[in-house]
């Protein structure tokens, strides 16, 4: 009797425990190689002119990014190079939006002369559709590729290592918008214009992350001028800052 007993007691065991890693065989996530990268931040122009208003949190930045980093050797340095996308919003308080002035003042006797060129500015929508916004955004998306070097504090163990990058990124624009919303007897009216609006179809500019695990803290500097010559609000040469937030899921 005790023999069957301790038979059916390691039956038992072995079952349980082969449950047991069967199901965390069949939970455990697949190992991929790279990382995905998430960014937040909040966006400024600097040297956008005093009528380029724009709110704090409506004015942010979403980066989605993979990135595959390189380590040398079993040094703590890493190349990470990466693709992704990074989508920005910028808010205008003061209910205008960006009009090309030359369409503007061509549209009455109609198309403008073939040398002149698009120029825009933040006017308001009144101009257009006859009606004061209650809320303005610009919207702009890009293709980019990050590029940067890393230090890790621990490399074998990144959940709980200290880190620092520092990098670049390219961009190439894929589309760009204005949503305006106003009233018009009684009825709210939503508008979306997508155009170039004389911005630069490529950008460039610098980053750095500082952070622990997969959290750090990020800037990124836009080194190249966010519209064509001449083109962009009161012809300023505007480049833009981000800062934020970045969440690493290694």
């Amino acid at each position: 009797m005790k023999s069957i007993f301790t038979t059916l007691l390691f039956i038992l065991l072995a079952t349980a425990a082969f449950a047991q890693y069967e199901t965390v065989t069949k939970t455990k996530r697949p190992s991929i190689p790279g990382t995905f990268l998430v960014d937040l931040g909040v966006n400024r122009a600097l040297n956008a002119g005093p009528t380029w208003k724009q709110g704090l949190w409506g004015s942010r930045t979403l980066n989605v990014y993979y990135q595959y980093p390189v380590r040398f050797g079993r040094s703590k340095f890493s190349f990470n190079p990466g693709v992704g996308l990074s989508m920005e919003r910028w808010k205008f308080t003061n209910g205008a939006m960006l009009i090309d002035t030359v369409e503007l003042v061509s549209f009455p006797t109609g198309a403008p002369r073939a040398d002149q060129v698009e120029q825009y500015d933040l006017l308001s929508p009144n101009r257009v559709y006859g009606h004061l916004a209650s809320k303005s955004m610009f919207i702009t998306n890009y293709l980019e590729m990050p590029l940067e070097f890393r230090f890790d504090t621990k490399p074998e163990d990144i959940a709980r290592s200290f880190n620092v990058a520092f990098g670049g990124r390219i961009g190439y624009r894929l589309n760009s918008f204005t949503k305006v919303k106003y009233k018009d007897d009684g009825e709210v009216v939503k508008v979306k214009d997508k155009r170039s609006f004389g911005l630069n179809d490529f950008r460039y500019g610098i980053y750095a992350r500082i952070g622990v695990g997969g959290f750090s803290w990020f800037a990124f500097y836009n080194l190249s001028e966010m519209f064509e010559k001449g083109k962009g609000p009161q012809a300023r040469d505007i480049n833009s800052l981000t800062l934020g937030i970045s969440v690493n899921g290694f």
